[in-house]
């Protein structure tokens, strides 16, 4: 039996998505960003970093060097691809221009010619582990080339000039607000507009002068500056989270993590929680952000993304039968894109109510339908 990737079976399920929207698929697919997100993680995937350099390798310096060999223009509308990237003056760091050209060549279906190109290039290829990388494995090379041809049959019809939030972020700003309220009044509340020292937050500025070159009337109205997302403070601190579609942010408690061993099963829990809970003696509020393909862990005060997996790389996901039901916690590889993994990583952390802590585990189950868990 072929090994499967579980990077390839969660992007083969969003392909799926897709597939069944409607056409062509536009910014305001839901599935869109999870499809680039996926992608992006794959050309990530076992991308090793220089050692005399000061600068991070991202998939991006591997695709603008198909220019640079491009010299009998062999490449044709690849070569196109990674020219209009470079010349795209909206853009500021590698990570926004890899992503411009992944929507670029999805938009005009030559992705799997790039990878192609990428395959049959010596000096690309050198960037990526022999034992981890998707593109250097024949065996889920095959799978990953097929699902390529299967975008490259769909019909896109993407915003491709709408890139600066590219450098930040996969999600196209209020698209969907602005497509529901097209010929009406759209109101804006800001999430942030202060830093910790009272100046305003630097990325409002030049949006706020513009706002009142317009109108000089405009002001800030600072009895918004501690809602989040138009929600009643008091209501926040009673539920402990945010929703927004499929997506919710919990606000909860990082108790700890630690490696356990070679052993990801369900049973490890039992031990593994009490385990890291001996050997933390700290503990961080922070915003678990339960998205449809992964969640994401961030300190609240400091916004420090301390981690992030996809579903399909949790092993196995639990809730502490006592002495406090609101603990939970699941099982990761250590490292997981390091040839020298040295088995498993416990992650344990505290929900504000034991109904809470018992709906985080069941999402984090529901999200790969192959996860081990238990309540």
């Amino acid at each position: 039996m072929p090994p499967k990737d579980p990077l390839l079976e969660t992007l083969k399920v969003c392909i799926l998505n897709l597939s069944q929207s409607e056409s062509p698929v536009t910014d305001s697919c839901p599935h869109l960003s999870s499809c680039c997100e996926l992608l992006e993680l794959i050309f990530r995937k076992g991308l090793q970093q220089p050692v005399l350099s000061l600068v991070q390798r991202d998939y991006w310096h591997g695709l603008e060097t198909l220019l640079q060999n491009d010299l009998c223009g062999r490449l044709g509308s690849v070569s196109l691809a990674v020219e209009q990237t470079i010349n795209c003056k909206k853009l500021l760091t590698a990570q926004g221009r890899g992503r411009y050209f992944l929507r670029l060549a999805v938009n005009r279906r030559i992705l799997g010619n790039v990878v192609k190109h990428m395959l049959h290039t010596p000096k690309i290829l050198e960037f990526y582990s022999t034992t981890i990388s998707i593109l250097r494995n024949e065996d889920i090379l095959e799978p990953f080339m097929s699902l390529l041809l299967v975008i490259s049959e769909m019909e896109f019809k993407l915003n491709i000039e709408n890139c600066s939030f590219l450098d930040e972020s996969w999600l196209l700003p209020a698209g969907v607000i602005l497509s529901r309220l097209k010929g009406q009044p759209l109101s804006l509340r800001l999430l942030r507009c202060r830093d910790p020292d009272g100046a305003v937050f630097r990325p409002l500025v030049k949006t706020l002068r513009l706002l009142q070159q317009e109108n000089p009337a405009v002001r800030l109205d600072s009895s918004h500056l501690n809602r989040r997302h138009g929600t009643n403070p008091r209501k926040l601190d009673q539920s402990q989270c945010l929703r927004e579609g499929s997506r919710i942010v919990y606000i909860v408690q990082f108790l700890g993590k630690a490696n356990i061993g070679m052993y990801g099963g369900k049973e490890v829990l039992q031990y593994g929680i009490p385990f890291v809970l001996e050997r933390s003696d700290s503990r961080k509020e922070v915003l678990l952000d339960m998205k449809e393909t992964h969640l994401t862990c961030t300190e609240k005060n400091t916004k420090l993304e301390l981690f992030q997996h996809h579903y399909p790389e949790i092993s196995c996901v639990g809730r502490f039968s006592r002495p406090d039901y609101r603990i939970f916690a699941f099982c990761v590889a250590d490292v997981p894109d390091s040839p020298t993994a040295t088995g498993f990583c416990c992650v344990v952390l505290q929900a504000a109510s034991a109904q809470e802590c018992e709906d985080i585990v069941s999402r984090v189950a529901a999200g790969f339908k192959h996860t081990e868990w238990s309540v």
